[in-house]
């Protein structure tokens, strides 16, 4: 098909810049394959400086992207709610997850997906929303939730999710590293409490985006392994999908909130493929070091922002969702067959 790309505005699902309900197929005018698995904030306990990593984050994004219901609870299960231990622990919950896709894009396409290719697509539209509970609350506070499979429950027919925040990554002038005086003299008195032993401070911002990224691969590693027998693609395809995943979603939240030039430049220093050898010389690729960003797919990859009536993407994405096997003109924008071609 027709590659389109169009600048993200509030409320609007942007091609190229996946939103939540498309993922990795196709343009934004078609009906999406699923329920938007999207964020407000919503929460029952009164937090502090002190308190977690990412309530703050997941309301604002909730402000301009309502669809987005993130609320801060224990897992749920039952009902229509899938917990993130059952995903990675039992195969048939992660097939029921599956199955939601592959009836989708039967609706859609008017013949079934591959059950490689609705699995595939599975994965990015749990990735997709997931990672955002990590690279949110670096973005807009930074603060990396130090968060497990077992933390999170998805509800895919309303398009739910609940996250359980727990310890987390600061700054040193955080005012969880810093303490109860931190806090603005114009908060009512009340008994000073020592920062909460899930506050962990890190030097500084690079040690801060090292922790990001190991803090995802922690969270995506189960999740992949999971998924693989279903998807039936290898570790490098795997981490190229969700790489994908992770970029595109705060792109897209970046968008949303005003700010998707500082999103580009931070996810481009995020997954920057690392410096060369001392010598400057390209290495034997048997003697090369793993990118700093392993085992994410080195760059973010982005391209020279597309100007209006163009047809290419701002992005090329690392992996291909072979939806186009379902209709051969469905062909994602960025895809890299089209792309790299």
């Amino acid at each position: 098909m027709s590659a389109h790309s169009n600048r993200p505005t509030p409320g609007a699902t942007v091609v190229g810049r996946t939103g939540p309900g498309t993922g990795p197929v196709g343009p934004a005018t078609a009906t999406s394959l699923t329920t938007p698995l999207t964020a407000a904030a919503t929460h029952g306990t009164a937090t502090t400086p002190f308190t977690t990593a990412g309530p703050a984050a997941y309301r604002r994004l909730g402000e301009v992207l309502p669809a987005l219901r993130v609320r801060c609870a224990p897992p749920r299960s039952g009902r229509g709610w899938l917990a993130g231990a059952d995903l990675v622990a039992r195969p048939a919950a992660l097939r029921e997850l599956i199955s939601h896709d592959a009836r989708q894009g039967l609706a859609r396409y008017g013949r079934p997906l591959r059950p490689d290719v609705a699995a595939g697509i599975g994965l990015h539209r749990f990735v997709w929303p997931a990672a955002l509970l990590f690279t949110l609350p670096w973005f807009l506070e930074r603060r990396v939730p130090l968060l497990a499979p077992g933390d999170i429950a998805v509800r895919r027919r309303t398009g739910e999710l609940t996250v359980r925040p727990g310890a987390f990554l600061c700054l040193p002038d955080d005012p969880a590293a810093l303490g109860p005086a931190a806090l603005p003299t114009a908060l009512p008195a009340v008994a000073p409490a020592p920062p909460p032993s899930g506050a962990r401070t890190v030097p500084d911002e690079g040690a801060l985006a090292t922790g990001l990224r190991s803090a995802l691969a922690d969270f995506l590693t189960p999740v992949l392994d999971a998924f693989r027998p279903e998807v039936r693609r290898g570790p490098r395809t795997l981490w190229a999908m969700a790489t994908d995943a992770v970029v595109e979603g705060l792109w897209y939240a970046g968008g949303l909130l005003g700010e998707e030039e500082r999103a580009r430049t931070e996810l481009a220093a995020l997954f920057a493929p690392g410096a060369p050898g001392v010598s400057g010389q390209p290495e034997p690729r048997a003697a090369r070091p793993a990118p700093e960003c392993a085992p994410f797919t080195p760059g973010a990859g982005f391209t020279a922002p597309a100007s209006g009536g163009t047809e290419r993407s701002d992005r090329c994405r690392a992996s291909c969702c072979l939806v186009y096997t379902a209709r051969a003109e469905a062909m994602c924008t960025g895809c890299p067959r089209v792309a790299r071609g």
